[in-house]
């Protein structure tokens, strides 16, 4: 399968102003070669760029004009090469006339996208142009149903490097691992474990001063209004008030004390780390306008797949579909409370047999079935039935 993609990629030597993306072409691409399948870009095309301007602004209406025009003339050059449009495109970035013309030209458009559960109350209207849609929550499937867009439930696309897929590692290291940014659920529950006495090592952007994220510059009183519209349109007024509720309710937050908390890793201590830990940890709780922080939405996210990949003892929070991914007793564990957090980590510290059962089991089912090729074959056969 030969494919024009569209997956963040940029054009400038530092990233953008936005959230951290340019993971996301390296699994992709590497993900399509592994598949032996092939990809082609639009050379002029900054796709990441459009995250960058405000819905509504002429900058976007700009940047969608002119991106959109080159992928066009470039298609009607290169039709030949082409069998699919892959994306990962944000509402506002996409551009429906432009999309209508692709597929005009018998080129079928599937567009991934990560964060349904957690952005949206409904389905973009934008998002019923495409063929299909790579929905990767299982607990955003009913909203797709009930919009009656086409899609199809697939794992992240995550793609690690053959010679780093190890099975077992030579030496582990000691405890509790867990790498990822700060947020106020996040650092709630690893407060809570630690005071429990859980030896947990804590590392990641925003742990430590000098991590932090980037610093965003406050928008106009227009487009603060133009914001608050759109937040509307995504969460609803129930979402608007569960906002003005956290933001009058105080939430008491357990501390990650500064002796649990190490800088930030580098690639390959990621790599060491994630795959050394006697056990390596994930947390699918996240912020949101959908629900309080003291019934927080969970779903599965990126580190599901990548941990096991890696070869981790993994132990993860559970959500919903967590069970369609992996066997909970014999390839990851997971937990629900922070008591069973505690004991089940209690437990694994305990037994190394059981340990490297996890690492083993996870990482072959993880392999075989939940990775790129796996993923794209998949999307192949929804649209030309082989």
């Amino acid at each position: 399968m030969r494919i024009l993609l569209s997956f963040l990629q940029d054009k400038v030597s530092r990233p953008h102003p936005v959230p951290s993306y340019r993971f996301w072409q390296h699994y992709i691409k590497n993900g399509i070669i592994e598949a032996e399948m092939s990809y082609i870009e639009v050379p002029e095309v900054d796709w990441a760029e459009g995250l960058v301007y405000d819905e509504g602004s002429v900058a976007l209406q700009n940047w969608q004009e002119r991106s959109w025009q080159a992928t066009l003339n470039y298609i009607k050059a290169n039709r030949q090469n082409i069998d699919i449009f892959l994306s990962y495109l944000y509402p506002k970035q996409i551009l429906a006339k432009a999309i209508e013309q692709i597929r005009k030209m018998g080129i079928p458009c599937v567009n991934f996208y990560c964060d349904s559960v957690r952005e949206f109350k409904t389905v973009p209207a934008k998002f019923r142009i495409f063929d299909l849609i790579w929905v990767p929550e299982y607990e955003a499937l009913p909203l797709y149903r009930k919009a009656r867009v086409k899609h199809i439930n697939l794992p992240m696309p995550m793609w690690v490097e053959p010679q780093l897929r190890c099975r077992t590692p030579l030496h582990e290291i000691p405890g509790v691992s867990f790498i990822g940014s700060k947020d106020i659920l996040r650092e709630n529950l690893l407060g809570q474990v630690i005071q429990k006495g859980l030896p947990v090592s804590v590392r990641g952007a925003g742990w430590l001063a000098q991590s932090a994220g980037p610093v965003f510059v406050p928008g106009s009183a227009y487009q603060k209004l133009i914001n608050q519209v759109n937040f509307v349109k995504q969460q609803g007024f129930s979402g608007l008030a569960i906002k003005g509720l956290q933001q009058l309710t105080k939430f008491t937050v357990v501390p990650v004390g500064d002796d649990h908390i190490f800088p930030r890793p580098d690639f390959d201590e990621y790599i060491n780390i994630t795959q050394s830990s006697m056990v390596t940890l994930g947390i699918n709780r996240v912020p949101t306008f959908k629900r309080t922080h003291n019934k927080p939405l969970t779903y599965s996210r990126l580190r599901d797949i990548e941990a096991p990949m890696l070869g981790a003892c993994y132990l993860t929070e559970y959500c919903e579909g967590i069970e369609q991914l992996y066997d909970t007793d014999n390839e990851i564990n997971v937990y629900r409370t922070v008591d069973e957090l505690v004991q089940k980590t209690t437990e694994l510290l305990n037994n190394k047999e059981k340990r490297n059962k996890l690492r083993i089991n996870g990482q072959q089912r993880v392999l075989n079935d939940h990775a790129i090729p796996s993923s794209l074959k998949k999307i192949k056969k929804a649209l030309f039935g082989t």
